[in-house]
């Protein structure tokens, strides 16, 4: 297996992951923009974009779109997330050029027509309703807007209702040509995939790109907060979060491992202290999000009412604890976790090609399998304890709550018992 890179003359950068034994290629155009690079009236258009994009061209109709891809057993796909929206596909190795022909067509050529606008529209609306309405989606959104308010990073990917109505072929082509840039898209493929051959295509469907970089997004700010919503519900939902660390921090791979103790798999200390020792809820696990220059350390647990009270302040003595006695078994679990994750993932040519693209509009470059592998295995427990300290006690905290929770804690009172179980 063969990583290349190439940077064409607009700044596009091309990268493939050869991958010979396979017969299948992922292919696709990563972008470094995503729902924070939007301005207030803008919230919602990087993944109304990417809704439209498979919508029509000035060649293709939204259903030729789809006919052709699949007449060849391909997929084709989209995400957007905070910080990058994708495009991709997956084919036979044949069709790698079709793949990229479409995937060129779709986000240099798309005539947003008005039709396929209203109705798009109509869906997203839905899709909106459809996450208000399921509350295990929603707390997130909510613990999102909590630890980063009044910010583009804060506010939920799929918009409003009022500004997705909004949106029409002026503020798609505006959006598109400010962010839709060389230098801030990857081409990637992986697979059974040809470099020269992609560069070849590169220079022929996307050497139109503008050169000109686009525009940093602002600094994040994150400030911590309290929202929560009562709810005739079975379960409440609770999401308690810190300021993490973001993707270059040399702390980044420790801040992965140390939710990977708190709360990453059945053994866990969450999981096995208030899961299966207390019975206090049925989900429980602790995650990191990394971004640009932050990141979001936090707990969910999902819980009945009358355990809530018993089941915060139990959550809140576990991360404490791991200040003090996260030890190396424990670590060394989390390690293997880690690697295994990420050498599994290595067996798909998809996953590969969207870690190679994501590394190299986060580093500028790809990161060998070893170098990862030999960062996770330097942090120490000294490191991920002081960590657990720094993320703890450094940052007040979000809260996000639905369903029964009246008498849950808040965010002061969660401040008031970590400084007063670390001895503040």
């Amino acid at each position: 297996m063969t990583i290349n890179v190439t940077t064409i003359g607009n700044g596009l950068t091309i990268a493939t992951d050869v991958m010979p034994h396979l017969e299948t290629a992922s292919v696709g155009v990563w972008i470094g923009t995503g729902s924070r690079s939007e301005r207030l009236e803008e919230h919602g258009v990087s993944h109304f974009l990417e809704h439209m994009a498979f919508k029509g061209t000035s060649k293709r109709t939204a259903r030729e779109i789809a006919e052709e891809i699949e007449a060849v057993g391909g997929e084709i796909n989209a995400a957007t997330s905070v910080e990058t929206t994708a495009y991709y596909a997956r084919v036979l190795q044949d069709d790698v050029p079709l793949a990229v022909d479409i995937l060129a067509d779709i986000l240099n050529d798309s005539v947003f027509d008005a039709e396929e606008l209203e109705r798009e529209q109509h869906v997203i609306v839905q899709e909106i309703g459809a996450s208000q309405d399921t509350p295990e989606d929603l707390v997130f959104d909510r613990l999102q807007e909590c630890a980063f308010p009044d910010q583009a990073i804060g506010r939920p990917i799929l918009g409003t209702p009022e500004t997705v109505r909004s949106f029409g072929k002026r503020e798609l082509s505006t959006y598109l040509g400010e962010h839709y840039r060389g230098p801030a898209m990857v081409l990637c493929g992986a697979g059974k995939v040809d470099h020269e051959a992609i560069i070849k295509l590169a220079g022929e469907r996307f050497g139109d790109l503008t050169s000109d970089q686009t525009q940093m997004p602002e600094q994040a700010r994150y400030r911590g907060g309290d929202w929560r919503e009562e709810r005739d519900l079975q379960e409440a939902q609770v999401t308690i979060a810190f300021e993490g660390c973001h993707y270059t921090s040399p702390d980044h791979y420790a801040a992965q491992l140390l939710a990977s103790v708190l709360g990453g798999g059945m053994s866990s200390r969450l999981f096995q202290e208030i899961r299966e020792k207390h019975g206090l809820c049925y989900s429980i696990s602790a995650f990191h999000w990394a971004y640009a220059d932050t990141g979001l350390f936090g707990l969910h647990a999902a819980t009945g009412e009358d355990d809530l009270a018993n089941l915060m302040p139990m959550m809140m003595d576990e991360i404490v604890r791991a200040i003090d006695d996260i030890d190396a078994a424990e670590l060394a679990r989390a390690k293997a976790q880690m690697r295994a994750g990420l050498l599994m993932s290595l067996e798909s040519p998809a996953a590969r090609a969207g870690q190679l693209a994501r590394q190299i509009l986060i580093h500028g470059r790809p990161l060998p399998t070893s170098e990862i592998v030999t960062r996770i295995d330097r942090v120490t427990v000294d490191d991920v304890r002081r960590l657990a300290d720094q993320i703890f006690r450094g940052s007040p905290p979000s809260v996000a709550l639905i369903g029964p929770v009246s008498g849950a804690m808040k965010a002061e009172d969660i401040a008031s018992r970590l400084a007063i179980r670390r001895g503040g």
